[in-house]
């Protein structure tokens, strides 16, 4: 079904889980938030599809993605910030921010090109339907991190006011 292997299936159905789990916490809170349920099983689920990429990809592009995928992940999640410590807590939303990202280029790539199965959507991958969604998660990239950016300079801002 929809040409995928069972290697395939397991990177696919090991990394589904990280689409709902960013979602609620953009959502819910503007930002990956690692030390929480959804950041548990967002980390999860990124692991496995950033490490079974390199079983199931046939282009380059792929590997450059899955390395980045994890090297990312690992700075998002390993890097620690204190109260008064805003740059970590800068880098840690970025790196999470671009996980998210390169979670949904190539989700959102290979969906059109498998779907609906046998006649899929986008079979050249310069097919404006392609191109054009994958503009529009460039976009919200941009505005999404401007944003997250000028959130955490808000509040740190703020907390410099209720110290002074």
């Amino acid at each position: 079904m929809f040409g995928i292997s069972p290697l395939g299936w397991l990177h696919t159905l090991g990394s589904l889980p990280a689409i709902p789990a960013a979602l609620y916490m953009l959502i819910r809170h503007g930002r990956i938030v690692p030390a929480s349920l959804a950041g548990g099983i967002y980390f999860v689920a990124m692991l496995i599809g950033a490490l079974s990429v390199f079983l199931v990809t046939h282009q380059p592009v792929g590997y450059v993605i899955g390395g980045a995928t994890l090297a990312l992940l690992l700075v998002g999640y390993g890097i620690r910030y204190r109260a008064g410590s805003g740059a970590a807590r800068y880098v840690q939303t970025i790196c999470l921010t671009l996980t998210v990202f390169l979670l949904m280029v190539p989700t959102v790539s290979e969906t059109l090109r498998r779907v609906p199965d046998g006649h899929p959507l986008v079979t050249d991958l310069h097919s404006p339907l392609l191109l054009g969604a994958q503009g529009v998660l460039l976009l919200t990239l941009i505005v999404g991190l401007a944003g997250q950016i000028l959130y955490l300079r808000s509040q740190r801002q703020r907390s410099r006011t209720r110290t002074d």
